[in-house]
């Protein structure tokens, strides 16, 4: 890993063992800017003011080497990454003004991918992640992520079931609580269904209606012209001398038929002429049937006037645009409508059934969960215990308490409110009896700083077997501890280190001893700016850090006798 102009550090290449890798340094050396340089690697959050002043930017560069077929291998190749002979390239530019720039294999991407693929390269065990372990929720997602499928199987099972639950129950309650308002607007629709009914109107009725109602109140003026233009077309009978339409075309049909032999265009009109009668009488007939029909009953066009006027009455309530065919609509809607509020009561009683077979399903779900987390929990805590004496506690017992909460609003189950929640209705608290014939405690009141600090190594350490990536951080995590247990701390992650990539940053010696690696981040001043580099420790210079972390400085004898004395045990240990 390359750190360029990040906090105090210019320009240093960390390189890290395959196995165990301690950093070490005075305090405000910058040993946290190497943790920091990873977590950006790994899609931590950009902050411009890691930037080291001067600088346009910092910029972490990695090469992270991973077998064939990796997972975030996989998924870098799936967002265009190319592997360099088996080597993941990684790279984050922070600038001074907040812009933060990522690329995965000579692919610019999203920072958020970093943060993927760092699920399955690196797991950061810190002093704030020992903070959260103290808090109970945080303990049963840790045992659940130790539990694997063992508890993710039925935990996906009992989720479902939980999710269902609450949507049948906000559904249900819903439609309870809202039983007055949807009565009345069952009430009002029902009205208006009934004053439709009523009426009984009929598709397109209005305008035929409308036309009827003109057609009456103008009969007399109708049936008059109708009348002056039958006479017109085929003569009045009280005056046999008129002279009317069909008299005048019968006339020019005769003259030309009397001529047509002798030219054939003027038979063309004739026949065309005699059309002309044909026609005219056709129109006289039917203006002497339309007076003969029409009706002027003042009786009929009354009626029709009131049948409009209740049919406005239902366009004005129930129409939108005012037309029949709107209110017989609004009625189909309506009725439908009216259905589904009728079928509330049928409603409530499925979804009351529904309900409680979802509770006693879900109660059962939910012990199979706590018998899955409690088979866990032994073995969780007889893998720390275990730990722990290793980590001189030989005497102290870690217990897991698993057991279903109560809540005075919760289900009823075997005569108990349970409280179920979205994770089961579980709570987990991590217990520790320091020493035989102590009862065990929540850990955060029973152990003292330095033996809270090996119980939560012992737990991280635990955890670290669980997790199947490759590289774990630890970040004095050792903080708080000393003398033998401090010796048994870098034992331990010397051992952890067998099978993975370990990295620590620390102050004890007694754990740096231990590292098949050691790198000293090391500041200096020149007068008017204040740097800091990171140097790999060899043979002498090893030495002299580690008297200098066991008395103060690198030049006491005793010191460096203890050194040597660290490093030969780590040595033969090993």
């Amino acid at each position: 890993m390359r750190i360029r102009s990040l906090g105090v550090i210019d320009d240093a290449v960390v390189e890290l063992s395959p196995g165990f890798t301690a950093v070490t340094g005075e305090t405000g050396a910058g040993k946290t800017m190497v943790v920091t340089s990873l977590g950006l690697l790994l899609g931590g959050r950009a902050d411009p003011a890691l930037v080291r002043i001067g600088a346009k930017a910092a910029v972490v560069e990695g090469r992270i080497v991973m077998p064939p077929g990796a997972p975030a291998a996989v998924r870098a190749e799936e967002a265009g990454a190319e592997l360099d002979d088996g080597a993941l390239l990684i790279s984050r530019t922070v600038s001074a003004e907040g812009r933060s720039r990522a690329h995965v294999g000579g692919r610019s991407v999203p920072v958020g991918l970093l943060g993927e693929l760092a699920e399955d390269l690196v797991a950061v065990h810190g002093q704030t992640d020992q903070q959260g372990l103290l808090r109970p929720a945080r303990q049963r997602q840790a045992l659940d992520r130790y539990a694997g499928d063992a508890v993710a199987v039925p935990l996906e099972k009992y989720g479902s079931a939980y999710r269902r639950l609450r949507s049948v129950a906000v559904e249900l309650e819903e439609i309870t609580t809202r039983a007055r308002e949807r009565a009345q607007e069952a009430d009002l629709l029902r009205f208006g269904l009934d004053e439709i009914a009523a009426v009984e109107p009929v598709a397109g009725e209005d305008t035929e209606l409308a036309a009827e109602a003109e057609r009456l109140g103008h009969a007399e003026s109708l049936a008059s012209a109708a009348q002056l233009a039958h006479g017109a077309l085929a003569g009045n009978p009280e005056d046999p001398e008129a002279i009317d339409a069909n008299m005048l075309v019968a006339g020019a049909h005769r003259a030309l038929e009397s001529v047509r032999s002798h030219d054939p265009a003027l038979g063309a009109l004739a026949e065309r002429i005699g059309e002309l009668g044909i026609l005219l009488s056709d129109v006289a007939g039917e203006l002497a049937g339309y007076a003969d029909d029409l009706d002027a009953d003042p009786l009929r066009l009354a009626a029709v006037e009131e049948r409009r006027a209740a049919l406005t009455q239902l366009t004005r309530k129930y129409g939108s645009d005012g037309t029949v065919d709107s209110v017989l609509e609004w009625a189909e809607q309506g009725a439908a409508r009216l259905l589904e509020l009728d079928g509330d009561d049928e409603r409530i009683t499925e979804l009351t059934v529904e309900r409680d077979g979802l509770r006693s399903e879900l109660s059962l779900l939910a012990q199979a969960l706590t018998d899955a987390r409690v088979e866990a929990a032994t073995r969780f805590a007889s893998a720390v215990t275990e730990e722990l004496a290793s980590l001189a506690m030989p005497h102290a017992r870690v217990t897991i308490d698993v057991r279903q909460a109560e809540d005075a609003d919760g289900v009823e189950v075997g005569g108990r409110p349970v409280a179920y929640g979205p994770s089961g209705a579980d709570e987990v608290e991590l217990l520790l009896a320091p020493h035989p014939g102590a009862q065990p405690r929540p850990i955060a009141k029973g152990a003292s700083g330095g033996e809270l600090s090996r119980v939560m190594l012992a737990v991280e350490v635990v955890f670290a077997g669980s997790d199947p990536v490759p590289t774990y951080l630890f970040d004095e995590v050792d903080a708080g501890v000393g003398g033998k247990a401090a010796v048994e701390v870098g034992r331990r992650l010397a051992k952890l280190a067998k099978s993975a990539q370990v990295v620590v940053v620390t102050h004890l010696p007694q754990v740096a001893a231990f590292a098949d690696r050691q790198l000293l981040v090391e500041k200096t001043n020149d007068g008017s700016v204040t740097r800091s580099g990171v140097t790999v420790l060899e043979g002498e210079a090893r030495i002299r850090e580690l008297s200098r972390m066991l008395a103060g400085h690198e030049d006491s004898v005793s010191a460096r006798a203890h050194a040597e004395e660290l490093l030969a045990a780590a040595r033969a240990d090993a």
